[in-house]
C-alpha cells in the first residue's frame, strides 16, 4: 500500500465514519472491524504510524489482546459507517 492510496482513503472517509461509541446497527449504518495482528512491537507501531495518518486515535484501539498464535496479539478498532 502506498502513501499517497492511504491519503486518499483518509481524505474520503471522515464524512462517513462516526466515532461514537454504540453497538446497534440500524438500517442505515453498520460496525466495522479493523483488526491489526502481529508482535506487540509491531501492532504498537502500526497503531501509532496509522495515528500520524489521521486513521485513528490511539485509545479508539482495544488493548493488546492474546491472538490464537503464540506470541502473538491483536488489536481491534471499530468503526460505524453510513450504508447509504
Amino acid at each position: 500500500m502506498t502513501k499517497s492510496f492511504v491519503a486518499e482513503t483518509i481524505q474520503t472517509t471522515p464524512s462517513l465514519v462516526s466515532t461514537h461509541k454504540f453497538t446497534e446497527t440500524t438500517p442505515d449504518r453498520e460496525s466495522v472491524k479493523v483488526v491489526i495482528y502481529g508482535s506487540k512491537r509491531g501492532v504498537n507501531n502500526t497503531i501509532l504510524t496509522l495515528y500520524k495518518l489521521g486513521f485513528a486515535e490511539v485509545n479508539e484501539w482495544s488493548p493488546l489482546l492474546p491472538s490464537s498464535s503464540p506470541g502473538e496479539v491483536m488489536s481491534i478498532l471499530t468503526r460505524h459507517i453510513q450504508t447509504n
